[in-house]
């Protein structure tokens, strides 16, 4: 049995967002772009998958495709006044509702399939079919929030899924770990006052939402302790990153003991993204799923699922998601990074690092881990 799923459709390469150039409408003094234009653009996706398939890893995962979510399961996050009104826009000329989340006609549709496939990698983990998963989900979710989506995010997929799995498969505690280079401000919304989900986000810090750092705020009521963010300064790179797994991130897990993890995989905080200054490479990616899914065997039977979000280079995001996916499956292929000794050349000094270790083990005081 293939260990490890791979959940994609080509119905999500065919959301749009309408002609933008990266994240601007054209109009203006804005240009229409020569090529593809939109930010958030189906090629970057399209070609990790590609990668995936040419290297042959893909015939090496249990590759699916999942059905769109039912209205039912949208209801546990979304009131019906956001999702009546979204249906609306999406079936008749399409439109923004929200901050920096524009949609084409037939949206709608495509956003439910994508927050399946999350809904679907999670059931079958669960369910024992597969040890693990990834959901190459388009359009993203972690900005959405209940009434606005945000961020190029217009269903909050994980939340979608996670509860969906809490009703069929009664799993209570659940932690999300959002590696995304921007906040994962929808997920913290919706989960702020719940104790039995951990939400956990490293970030560029004031990246977006715009000027947001969010280190105070961990959660409220019953769910007072169970949110962490982890803002770290621009220019931050593998070396902090894994600082922040080792001091934070990992202990927040052993302290929680999930039945679940779930990771919303934004592939952004490589050193080429346009929409951020982060300095990760395809190896940093790679060790951060090693030390997840680690984490995972030893506290909950190695259920795992990572969750498609944000990345933006077309050229860098492949290598970035390929690197992933080998050390959620524990495969191996030919393929080689050719940025990789660029960008570990680029990495910040010694001096950077050193500063934001202190940084991040204040953080870690603070949250008494």
């Amino acid at each position: 049995m293939k260990k490890t799923g791979f959940f994609t459709d080509e119905r999500t390469f065919w959301h749009t967002g309408g002609i933008q150039s990266l994240v601007l409408p054209v109009g203006g003094w804005v240009q229409p772009p020569s090529a593809a234009g939109f930010a958030e653009s189906p090629d970057s996706k399209r070609r990790f998958l590609s990668l995936l398939q040419v290297s042959g890893l893909a015939a090496k995962l249990d590759v699916r495709s999942a059905e769109p979510v039912g209205r039912e399961d949208l209801l546990r996050i979304h009131p019906a006044s956001y999702l009546d009104e979204f249906k609306r826009v999406s079936d008749t000329s399409g439109g923004d509702l929200g901050v920096s989340a524009p949609f084409g006609v037939g949206s709608y549709e495509i956003a439910a399939l994508s927050a399946g496939l999350a809904s679907a990698a999670i059931d079958a983990v669960l369910s024992g079919t597969l040890q693990n998963a990834y959901a190459l989900s388009r359009p993203p979710g972690h900005h959405c929030l209940p009434e606005t989506p945000m961020g190029f995010c217009l269903l909050a997929n994980i939340p979608i899924a996670v509860e969906a799995a809490r009703q069929k498969h009664k799993v209570e505690r659940v932690a999300v770990v959002d590696w995304d280079v921007h906040h994962g401000n929808g997920t913290q919304t919706i989960y702020y006052e719940d104790a039995n989900t951990l939400t956990i986000s490293l970030h560029q810090e004031g990246c977006f939402p715009p000027g947001y750092s969010g280190g105070e705020d961990r959660g409220a009521g019953k769910g007072a302790g169970a949110n962490i963010n982890i803002p770290l300064l621009p220019g931050g790179g593998h070396a902090v990153y894994m600082r922040a797994f080792e001091r934070i991130v990992i202990p927040a897990l052993e302290a929680f003991q999930p039945e679940l993890i779930v990771v919303a995989s934004g592939l952004d905080a490589s050193a080429v993204d346009p929409l951020a200054r982060m300095n990760l490479h395809s190896n940093s990616y790679r060790a951060m799923t090693q030390s997840i899914r680690d984490a995972a065997d030893r506290l909950c039977r190695g259920r795992l699922v990572v969750v498609h979000e944000g990345g933006y280079s077309e050229t860098y995001v492949p290598f970035c998601g390929h690197a992933l996916v080998e050390a959620l499956s524990g495969e191996t292929s030919d393929v080689v990074d050719p940025l990789l000794e660029m960008a570990e050349l680029w990495q910040p000094s010694e001096r950077f690092d050193a500063l934001q270790f202190q940084l991040l083990d204040e953080l870690a005081q603070a949250f008494r881990l």
